[in-house]
Formats: C-alpha cells, sequence, structure tokens
C-alpha cells in the first residue's frame, strides 16, 4: 500500500463514491454546509483543516459502511473519557434508530455528521489533541537511520547518561530530561546538513550518505528517542552503593564490574522484551494517546513543519494569532528561561509562597495545614513557580480529566490524613503529618543500624530493645491507597478492557503462528497510523524474546555467580509480576498519563519472600519494579516512533544500541565514584551525599530487614490498612455498575477511580501545593481554549509545554553551574523566610513527649 493518505484505498465502492461524491448536488452535503462550518466544528471537535479533509473523504461512504465503521468505534471508544461524550450519544442516536437506515432522505443531517467522524476516524485519530500535533500522511523514502542521526543519537546518549548519573548522588541532583538535547540536536543537525559532504558507502543495496539532504522530523526523532533510552541510570546501581560502601552493609566483592555490568544490563534491558510483546497492547490501538509522546511531537512538528505554520487561528477577545510554532516556542522558552531565575534562585519564596504560614510562623497547627514544605499545602495561591505546580502532572499535557481525577483523590484523601494525625491514630501526632521519612518511638528518624548485625542481618534482639518503625498519617494514607490501587488497577483492565486485552491476545497469537486474524485487521485498519506503518517490515517477536531470554539468562549469572544470598529466580519473579499489572497499567497510562508502579507490591512480596535479607529483598524489589517500568516507558517510544512512522526496525536498534552504551557509561561512573573519599556522607565533597541512597537503603532495611510481617502482620501496627486491597476493587465495581446505568452521565464517564487513587499517592513529602495550581491551568487549556478556540489550542498548547520544560531544564543547569556549584547563594528575606519557622522542617509536631518517654507498644510487646 501506498505510504500516503491520499493513495490509500477508501472504504466504501466506486458506485457510492459516485453517487455521494458530488458535494454541489448532494443535499447531505448542502445541509451540512448550510449549517456553517463553525457550528460543525464545535459538533465535531474538529478544526477546519481536519474537517475540510474529513468531508472530502466522507463523500465515499456508503450508508453500510458507516454503519460498521460507527459499531466498532461505540465498542471501543464507549466508556474512552478522553472521547467526546456528545459524539459517542450522536453515534448511539445514530445506531439505535432503525428509521435512520429505512428512511435516510429524513434524517440526512445525523448521517451526514457521522460520515464526517467516520472519515475523521479512519483518516485521522478519533482525538483532537492527536490531531493537533500528529500528521496522518507520511513519506515513506524520507531518510531515518542516517549516519548524521545515528552519530548525533549516541553523543547525545552518551551525554545524558553521564550527566545524570554523575549527579545522581548529588544533593539536589541535576537530570537532564529528553528535551534537552531534543532542543540542541535541531541546531546541530541543521548545521551538519549545510556543511557535510554528500558522500557516502553502499551496503546491502542501500546507500548511506554522511549528507542525504535536509535535517528532517524523522531523524530528529530518532535522535530524541535515543536520548530518551539512555536518560535513566541502571537501578540496581543503589544495590551496588549499600552493598559496596562500609557504612552500610560493606561487602567489598560487590566493586566487580562483572557483577555490575551484568545485573545492570539485565534489568536494562529485560523491559524491552516484554515492551516489545505489548506492542499490541499499549502502542497499536488509537486509543493508547500516551499524553506525553505529544509534547515531545509537538516541539518536533515546531521546528520542521514551518511549511503548515501560516495558518491564522481566532483567539479570545476577538484576537488573531499568526505566529509560527517554532517563533511561538522561542518566545516563551526565553521569557521562562528569565523567569526561572527568581523562584529557582533570587526570591525562592515565589515556590513555596506559604503566606499563611508565614503570619504565625511558631503556630505548629496553622503550619500542618497550610505549610507548602512540610505541612498539607491548603492554600488558594501556593507558587508562582511553573516546575512545582507541574511537578506531580502537566496542565498541559495530560487531559483534564486526568489532572482533575488526581486532584480529587489527593483532595479527599487529605481529610483521613487530618483524622489521623489529631486523633492520634497509630501514634501520628508525634510524627510531622506529611513525611515520607520512618520514626523511632522516639519521634526521631528510624536508626536502621540498631536493628542489623555486623553482615546486615536482621538481629530481633536488637529490635526488641530499640523500637518498631512508625510512619507519619500521610504515609500510612499513601501506603493504604498503594495496595487499593494494586487490586484497582487489575480489576479496572478486566472489567473496562477485556475486550481489547482479549483481541490483543488473539493478535499476538496469530502473528507467533503466522496467521491473521480478521476481526482484529478491521479493527486496527480503523486507524490510519496502524495502516500507514505496514509500509515498514515488522519487528518480528522472536527478536524480542531473545532480548528477554538473555536479560534473563545474564541477570540469573549475576545473582547466582556472585555471594548475594538470593536465589537467580527472582528474575523470573519480576516477569511474573510485571505480566500481570504491565498491560492495565500501561492501558491507564497510555489514555491518562497517569503511571501506577509496582515498586511497594514488589517491596511487599519480596520482604515476605526473603525476610531477614535486606539485599535478596532489593534484588526482588529490582526486577518486580524496573520491569515494569522500563516495559511502559519503552512502549512510550515505541509509539512515538509509530506517530512519526519511523520503521519499526529502525526503532529497535535506535533503543538496544544507546541502552547498550549508557549501561557501560553509568557502571563505569559508579566505579568511579565508590572510591570518592566520603562519598555518601555528611562531609562528602560536591555535595555528593546520596540522598537517593539513603532512602534506598533505608528501605531495603524497613523492608527487607524488618520486613513486611511485623508491620502488616497479624498483629503488626499497620494491618488495617490492608483493607486497601478489597476497597479497590469495590470502588472500581462500583463506579462500573454506575456507568452501565448512567453511560451518558459525564460525572460518572469522567471519574477514573485508579487515577484519583494515584491522586492519594502523591503525599509524603508533596501536598497540594504541587497540585491544586494544576488545576485551574488544565481547565483553562482543555475546557476553555480547545472547546472555543481549537484551532489556537491545537496549534500551541504542547508547544507551550514543551517551551516551558526545555526553559526550566536549561535554565536551571546554567544556575547551577554559574552560581550554585560555586555555593554562591543570595541571603535575603525572600530566601530566608523558607528556613523559618514550623514550616521549614516539620519539627513542630502536636504532642510533645515527655523527658525518657516513647509512644506506641511498650518494649517487648511489638510484634
Amino acid at each position: 500500500m501506498s505510504g500516503t493518505v491520499e493513495n490509500e484505498k477508501k472504504p466504501g465502492s466506486a458506485d457510492s463514491a459516485a453517487a455521494l461524491g458530488d458535494e454541489k448536488k448532494s443535499p447531505l452535503i448542502l445541509s451540512f454546509e448550510e449549517r456553517g462550518i463553525g457550528e460543525v466544528t464545535e459538533v465535531l471537535n474538529a478544526t477546519e483543516k481536519d474537517l475540510a479533509e474529513a468531508n472530502e473523504i466522507a463523500g465515499t461512504f456508503t450508508l453500510e459502511d458507516t454503519r460498521r465503521i460507527m459499531t466498532q468505534v461505540h465498542k471501543m471508544h464507549a466508556r474512552d473519557p478522553n472521547f467526546p461524550i456528545t459524539i459517542i450519544a450522536k453515534i448511539e442516536d445514530f445506531l439505535n434508530n432503525e428509521d435512520v437506515f429505512e428512511n435516510p432522505e429524513k434524517h440526512s443531517e445525523l448521517i451526514q455528521e457521522m460520515k464526517i467522524e467516520a472519515a475523521l476516524i479512519t483518516n485521522n485519530s478519533p482525538y483532537a489533541e492527536v490531531r493537533s500535533v500528529v500528521d496522518n500522511h507520511d513519506d515513506p523514502n524520507m531518510p531515518v537511520s542516517t549516519i548524521r542521526a545515528w552519530g548525533m543519537g549516541i553523543f547525545f546518549a552518551c551525554c545524558i547518561s553521564f550527566i545524570n548519573s554523575f549527579f545522581d548522588v548529588r544533593q539536589p541532583s541535576i537530570y537532564v530530561g529528553t528535551v534537552v538535547p531534543q532542543l540542541l540536536a535541531y541546531p546541530l543537525g541543521q548545521f551538519l546538513a549545510r556543511v557535510l559532504p554528500d558522500k557516502g558507502f553502499t551496503l546491502f543495496g542501500v546507500r548511506h550518505s554522511l549528507n542525504p539532504g535536509p535535517f528532517n522530523k524523522k531523524e530528529h526523532m530518532l535522535i530524541t528517542i535515543m536520548s530518551n533510552v539512555a536518560k535513566s541510570t541502571p537501578y540496581t546501581n543503589y544495590i551496588v552503593w549499600i552493598q559496596y560502601l562500609p557504612q552500610y552493609f560493606d561487602q567489598p566483592w560487590a566493586i566487580s564490574i562483572g557483577y555490575q555490568l551484568l545485573i545492570a544490563l539485565s534489568t536494562n534491558f529485560i523491559g524491552y522484551g516484554l515492551a516489545g510483546l505489548c506492542r499490541r497492547f499499549l502502542v497499536y490501538p488509537a486509543y493508547c494517546v500516551w499524553p506525553s509522546s505529544l509534547v515531545t511531537i509537538a516541539l518536533n512538528s515546531a521546528f520542521h513543519d514551518q511549511a503548515t505554520e501560516a495558518a491564522v487561528v481566532p483567539g479570545p477577545f476577538k484576537s488573531v494569532w499568526r505566529m509560527s510554532r517554532l517563533k511561538f516556542f522561542m518566545v516563551v522558552f526565553g521569557a521562562m528561561f528569565v523567569y526561572f531565575w527568581f523562584p529557582n534562585y533570587i526570591f525562592g519564596a515565589l515556590s513555596y509562597f506559604s503566606w499563611m504560614a508565614w503570619i504565625a510562623p511558631d503556630n505548629a497547627n496553622l503550619a500542618t495545614i497550610t505549610g507548602g514544605l512540610t505541612g498539607l499545602g491548603v492554600n488558594p495561591v501556593p507558587t508562582f513557580d511553573w516546575n512545582i505546580m507541574t511537578y506531580l502532572c502537566d496542565p498541559l499535557m495530560v487531559p483534564f480529566f486526568s489532572t482533575f481525577n488526581l486532584f480529587l483523590g489527593m483532595f479527599f484523601s487529605m481529610f483521613v490524613i487530618v483524622a489521623l494525625y489529631y486523633t492520634n491514630a497509630f501514634s501520628t501526632g508525634y510524627i510531622p503529618i506529611n513525611s515520607n521519612r520512618t520514626f523511632d518511638h522516639f519521634g526521631m528518624r528510624y536508626k536502621v543500624k540498631s536493628i542489623i548485625d555486623e553482615f546486615g542481618i536482621f538481629d530481633s534482639a536488637k529490635y526488641q530493645e530499640y523500637s518498631p518503625p512508625f510512619l507519619s498519617a500521610a504515609n500510612i494514607i499513601v501506603y493504604m491507597f498503594f495496595f487499593a490501587m494494586y487490586s484497582a488497577t487489575v480489576t479496572y483492565g478486566i472489567l473496562y478492557h477485556r475486550h481489547e486485552i482479549a483481541m490483543g491476545c488473539r493478535d499476538l497469537w496469530s502473528n507467533i503462528k503466522n496467521r491473521k486474524g480478521s476481526e482484529n485487521t478491521q479493527k486496527s485498519d480503523l486507524d490510519v497510523h496502524n495502516r500507514l506503518m505496514k509500509s515498514y517490515k515488522e519487528v518480528p517477536e522472536w527478536w524480542y524474546m531473545i532480548v528477554l531470554a538473555i536479560s534473563v539468562a545474564i541477570g540469573m549469572v549475576g545473582i547466582a555467580c556472585w555471594p548475594t544470598n538470593t536465589t537467580p529466580f527472582v528474575v523470573l519473579y519480576g516477569i511474573a509480576l510485571c505480566l500481570v499489572f504491565v498491560v492495565p497499567i500501561g492501558i491507564i497510562a497510555a489514555m491518562t498519563g497517569v503511571q501506577v508502579t509496582l515498586n511497594v507490591i514488589a517491596e511487599f512480596i519480596g520482604g515476605v519472600w526473603v525476610e531477614g535479607n535486606a539485599i535478596a529483598m532489593c534484588f526482588f524489589k529490582s526486577y518486580g519494579y524496573v520491569t515494569c517500568a522500563h516495559a511502559l516507558s519503552f512502549s512510550a517510544d515505541l509509539k512515538l516512533a509509530h506517530y512519526l512512522k519511523i520503521a519499526p526496525r529502525f526503532t529497535f536498534w535506535a533503543q538496544m544500541v544507546p541502552t547498550l552504551i549508557s549501561t557501560f557509561i553509568s557502571v563505569g561512573i559508579l566505579q568511579y565514584q565508590v572510591n570518592i573519599k566520603d562519598i555518601c556522607t555528611t562531609t562528602a565533597p560536591f555535595r555528593f551525599t546520596c540522598p537517593g541512597v539513603n532512602t534506598f537503603f533505608t528501605a531495603a532495611v524497613f523492608w527487607g530487614t524488618v520486613g513486611p510481617r511485623k508491620i502488616w502482620g497479624i498483629g503488626g501496627q499497620y494491618v488495617s490498612t490492608l483493607i486497601g486491597f478489597p476497597l479497590g476493587v469495590f470502588l472500581v465495581v462500583v463506579f462500573y455498575l454506575l456507568s452501565l446505568k448512567w453511560p451518558r452521565n459525564p460525572v460518572i464517564r469522567n471519574a477514573h477511580v485508579v487515577v484519583m487513587m494515584g491522586g492519594a499517592l502523591s503525599w509524603a513529602p508533596y501536598n497540594l501545593a504541587y497540585m491544586w495550581p494544576a488545576v485551574p491551568v488544565a481547565a483553562f487549556s482543555w475546557l476553555y481554549l480547545k472547546k472555543r478556540f481549537l484551532g489556537l489550542w491545537s496549534k500551541y498548547n504542547f508547544v507551550t509545554s514543551a517551551a516551558l520544560s526545555c526553559a526550566i531544564a536549561i535554565s536551571g543547569i546554567v544556575i547551577f553551574f554559574a552560581l550554585q556549584i560555586n555555593d554562591i547563594e543570595l541571603s535575603w528575606w525572600g530566601n530566608d523566610v523558607l528556613g523559618q519557622g514550623c514550616d521549614s522542617d516539620g519539627s513542630c509536631v502536636r504532642l510533645v513527649l515527655e523527658e525518657g518517654e516513647y509512644f506506641g507498644p511498650r518494649k517487648g510487646e511489638w510484634s
């Protein structure tokens, strides 16, 4: 088939096209045009450009074509919160009214709307946000896997891996995201396109030139994907840190570079195998939007689609917008680059604008409720820092219903936190209300060394003499909703997406057996991007299976050949846990932009399995959590390539090679850093105090050494929080039954239980100051601009998000290397106020212990 939509074969017969394609004679078309294009663009949630193309294609559809397509669309999108409810209602009116098909002349307006909607869906995307940045045309001859693309991609992958790995142990860390190399790659690519000669070589009949022509958007996206897969430090590095350093478990053998490479390569590559096998569930379906991908594509489009930037779009107050997306990006980028100096360096109080707590700095209750640093952040105007506002979710990137569901979950769970704290349930009144640390029964930070022997193994006598661990009120709620989210996620996948999951399973099995499923092929053909990608060779399933098998093998060798005291079969446990959750979690992430992490359930199961052995628990956690997290991250990259029409085999190698290189870089940096004097101590040079490593060590002892049996088992102080497991199932079932009863109710349709629970997980140490400011921004973007000025929103919304993110990243790096690395700070009230009063460190608790007293169970009485 051709790679362009114009040359695709449209549904419908030639006769029907002849009968209905003449716009001047068709009464259906006339009826449509008489209503005015502005009215129809609002009804169908499409821009004039999209509508004009769909209107032309709609003339080729027969009434029966339209009925068949709409039946499939309704089955796939009836409960899709991203799909407009008004259009679902029209589809139901169309399908459920037999008179439409018996007397079509009486329903010409509805029929024409359905034909245009069918044309939009089959020749573009069902979602306006995707249509706004993703092109529904393709040029298969555009150079992609070029020498310059690979050279730039590997260069940026090495740079981003080096920076993120080297500064990972710094407080605060310096992290470079994908937007920075994406931003820098454009001018470098343009420069190389001007200066490199058109010289190269021919390999297997394909010519590879140093300069195949202008630097294009597919090359740019391939570079971005290479940089993206290299940005993360191997999770197993944390295991090595706590194994090797003497202040932790002091196991000198962990310095072995062979050991470090094997476990790092295993965890880095194991997600690829599962991501490839899950393509039919998480990449190919149109409803898997992956909102974060749209921002990346918007930035790419701003650079490369300048030929289409001349479109004039109306805006609020009768304004007219002619500015190109690239120019708009540069204006917003420049403004935020300058502004970010104020909250990040000059006037820190703009970040945590806790003005109510400043009124009475020593008032513990006021700081507890309104404080932005350590309190609950109840404040109508809590921040002027875009980085804080978007830390938990980007209101321009994720759909409004996701942002609002997150806020609702966080807001309503706050009342449970307050109730626990002020009733002193679980002795929380003696502990800061919103801390993510672990405390002993004196209200001090838990000293994990007080309960382990010289080998790092749990010592029961020391434990009974010291203290059980205690959690803050907010952290207790976080754990309860983690339990609820896991059961809710599986239940949600079964109830809401069982048809799609079954379809993906059948399609996967058909491909493994080299035969096609007709039903699945029909449904995949509804999406234009799937049809366009058929121009390229697919990656065979066995490629991904080989990657998975090799990853499992080297991981098992790394664990078995060194004295880890861990069974090598922990690798298989990680895969088993991922297989249960990856599809439902992936669908939720792809539709809402909210990702469920498996770290707590992995720690819980691993801690029960290998109680008393912290290192073994860390391997359970690493393979249980990272396998799924990487599978989803790689799936998002595959969707990027899917939207840009990059050949799947190019994407495969663009993920594999940089991952391999970045793993060696990260392990090499680790080999150097562990030998720095006083590393991971309070006197460490360069601020290398290792906050993440310290947290990892505490979690290792908490979940591995102490073990969940003592905390959540019979007699454990937090056993009642296990109610979260049945609660998650119950809430999803209730909302599912409500959706069956009132399918058109907008509140029920847009209520997403799993996303609400994700909001409840945002506490400790974060608070409403990180969530509430995103709600009005999201409402303005998605409810006001998108509804009333779709053209303006489509052109600039995601570009704005990309520009703000890029500016903050670049500005933060400049500020750090120019000033903060040399300890050049501004001392005045606007910065110093953050270190004053009860909100500064959360030390003002509601209940204070008497001298020598402690709270909780008496010695000898705890589990």
